[in-house]
């Protein structure tokens, strides 16, 4: 008797969905399916037949923009507005991932610099780097497997992914667009299991060349000690992303992207904007123009077109978000707003001056609620935004351009944004956490190089 995993809807905890698990069988027959694909160099793919299943399936996910979009508010509790850029995204992201194709290639290597390289003629190829292992989380549940898969069918690597365990479905009709666009199940196949042994199981067998792992930093790293010698892996963790407001910035311009930063999809996101340094000088006009703005947001279903803010994943992240607010305010930080809605919905909080020590202002809160703090010289606050232990997206807002720069070259981050919120990105730049904030390059083309190897051929020659 097949096992089902039971798929609830994020906002009420209301059942979706039965889905089949896979066991440790089934698992066997998928890296091996996957691992002869490999094998069979004659039955690679070519350039064109990839392009053409990705193009294919972004036309067929552009057919089905609003169920995806009901798909991701229900099982991620993503607000619907959010869900449906997510899906535009989405359709982006696979069209990216063919456009990139016209410009990956090797390239020549100089030869006869030398006598002893005199008569030859060298140029690179790419090649898949084999087997794919894919790990995703629950937080994008559509774009994120775009994100891990599209690279692979590009490159034409197979790939198993294993969706979260709270929202496999948006992964389940992905990859079932791609089969309708023609894509053979070898290349591209779902695991799907709530065992973390079973998962480790995936991410460490041998016949996996590369690791592509979104997720809690524990897991990560953790799955990375666990790899076969060999094996690469691309680990994407979160932070606490930092923003700094030099005493220069216009505030009016400031609110709006920090509230969108901070509380878009209820802050469960890897780059949301959870700690803000506020010069002295404008501290106080900063807090009551935020907290204003953030009182206004919309809390509630996410399939409703006028909610902002929706449920966290679990009612436990609930209980654990609002532990976290308390244990600040007992230590004497002021929080305006917050508290429960439902089991599984929290008010947006904003916590003025936590202690430093704080859960708060040391781990990733992943949840409504922004930390404000202040300063009186930029230098402090760059110290203390670079002084934890992870590091990814930061942002400063200035309306002078020493300040910016100097924390725009000073902070501790893969990516500065001057004048915008930390959760900006486009599917196309590089994305990645430096320090223990994650490993190796995101990004659709900068993954489909991570997941490339480069041959270089060289032919000797007589003529001279």
């Amino acid at each position: 008797m097949t096992t089902k995993l039971e798929v609830f809807q994020a906002f009420d905890r209301a059942p979706i969905e039965a889905v089949p698990m896979d066991d440790v069988n089934a698992l066997e027959a998928k890296l091996a399916r996957a691992s002869k694909a490999f094998r069979q160099r004659d039955g690679w793919l070519k350039t064109h037949q990839r392009s053409a299943v990705l193009l294919k399936t972004a036309q067929l996910l552009s057919e089905k923009q609003e169920h995806f979009t009901r798909l991701i508010a229900r099982e991620g509790g993503k607000p619907w507005t959010d869900a449906a850029v997510e899906v535009v995204r989405a359709i982006d992201g696979l069209r990216n991932a063919a456009d990139e194709l016209r410009n990956f290639a090797g390239r020549e290597i100089p030869m006869g610099l030398t006598p002893a390289s005199d008569g030859r003629w060298a140029f690179t190829t790419k090649e898949p780097i084999g087997v794919v292992a894919a790990i995703s989380a629950f937080n994008h549940p559509l774009n994120l497997i775009v994100h891990q898969v599209a690279p692979a069918v590009a490159v034409g690597a197979p790939v198993i992914i294993k969706p979260s365990a709270m929202t496999p479905l948006s992964c389940l009709g992905l990859v079932g667009l791609l089969k309708e666009a023609g894509l053979d199940e070898p290349w591209c196949q779902t695991f799907i299991t709530d065992d973390n042994g079973l998962a480790e199981k995936l991410a460490t067998d041998t016949r996996v060349a590369f690791l592509s792992f979104i997720g809690s930093a524990k897991v990560g790293w953790y799955l990375r000690s666990k790899l076969p010698p060999g094996t690469r892996c691309a680990l994407e963790h979160g932070g606490a992303a930092p923003v700094i407001i030099d005493r220069s910035a216009r505030l009016e311009r400031v609110i709006e992207p920090l509230t969108k930063g901070g509380y878009y999809h209820a802050g469960q996101v890897c780059v949301s904007v959870q700690r803000i340094y506020v010069h002295d000088a404008v501290l106080e006009e900063f807090v009551s123009r935020f907290s204003e703005r953030v009182a206004k947001l919309r809390v509630g279903d996410p399939v409703k077109a006028e909610t902002e803010v929706g449920p966290l994943i679990l009612p436990r992240e609930v209980t654990r978000v609002q532990s976290w607010v308390d244990e600040a305010a007992k230590a004497g930080a002021r929080v305006i707003g917050g508290g429960g809605v439902s089991q599984t919905t929290l008010t947006p909080s904003i916590v003025v001056k936590p202690p430093l020590d704080a859960k708060l202002s040391t781990l990733e809160v992943f949840g409504p609620t922004t930390c404000v703090y202040g300063f009186s010289h930029i230098d402090e606050a760059i110290e203390r935004a670079n002084s934890l232990p992870f590091a990814f997206q930061a942002s400063v807002f200035s309306a002078e351009i020493s300040p910016a720069l100097r924390a725009a070259q000073r902070l501790d981050a893969s990516s500065v944004m001057v004048n915008d919120h930390t959760a900006f990105r486009t599917d196309w730049m590089p994305f990645a956490g430096r320090r223990q904030s994650g490993y190796g390059i995101g990004g659709i083309p900068f993954t489909m190089h991570e997941l490339a190897h480069e041959k270089m051929i060289v032919l000797k020659h007589d003529a001279m």
